[in-house]
């Protein structure tokens, strides 16, 4: 739960708390995890470098452009993966938000480093699933060059319809508090390669980023 609060604090910009903060920010995080549970589901396909990008034929899915070409330049496959919260969590933190505004917004954040803690998890699954091959970092569409757009594709592939996931006509997923990555395996270990602000689609409105800071650090 702590690795919670201090994650939920970052998202904010509020590292340096006071204790009363970090009272009510301990609160939001239990309320948080009783409310909703990260559920994910992945899966696995051969991989094909084309000249439109990275192709994942059993998914009839490409990923276009550099950042997944560098991602998975040595993997012969990936793993598409989507964590949520679910709507549930949507539902409750609607209602908080017309009885307590601040509670909500440190629930909003501990919901974000949730649903990223499930992702986590269901990382080491899949580690533990291919022990002979290696993880690349995982990516999102909206990092890098890697379009929104691929967003439905993805969605269907890694099965969306068993989680209750769905994109929006603007690509966003719903549940709000969803996940989708990006994750290679390869025979090699894997470098890191797309760490820092200029790759995030978040950049331009990071609350840690204008403070001189950044989730990577």
């Amino acid at each position: 739960m702590d690795r919670i609060v201090e994650e939920a604090l970052r998202y904010l910009g509020a590292s340096g708390a006071d204790e009363a903060l970090r009272r009510r920010a301990q609160e939001a995080a239990q309320l948080a995890a009783a409310h909703g549970a990260p559920r994910w589901r992945y899966a696995v396909f051969d991989l094909i470098h084309t000249p439109d990008g990275v192709a994942l034929p059993g998914a009839g899915l490409v990923l276009p452009g550099n950042t997944a070409g560098r991602m998975l330049a040595e993997c012969s496959r990936a793993v598409l993966l989507l964590c949520t919260l679910g709507l549930t969590y949507d539902s409750w933190l609607r209602g908080l938000q017309k009885r307590d505004m601040a509670l909500a917004a440190l629930a909003d954040s501990c919901g974000s480093a949730l649903v990223e803690q499930g992702c986590d998890r269901a990382q080491e699954e899949i580690a533990a699933r291919f022990p002979d091959l290696y993880l690349t970092d995982r990516f999102s569409p909206g990092y890098g060059d890697l379009p929104l757009s691929v967003q439905p594709a993805l969605c269907r592939a890694a099965g969306g319809v068993s989680l209750g996931v769905y994109v929006t006509e603007s690509y966003l997923m719903n549940p709000q508090k969803t996940v989708s990555a990006v994750i290679g395996l390869a025979a090699a270990p894997q470098r890191a390669r797309i760490r820092g602000c200029a790759y995030c689609a978040l950049r331009s409105q990071c609350t840690m980023r204008r403070e001189g800071s950044c989730c990577d650090a």
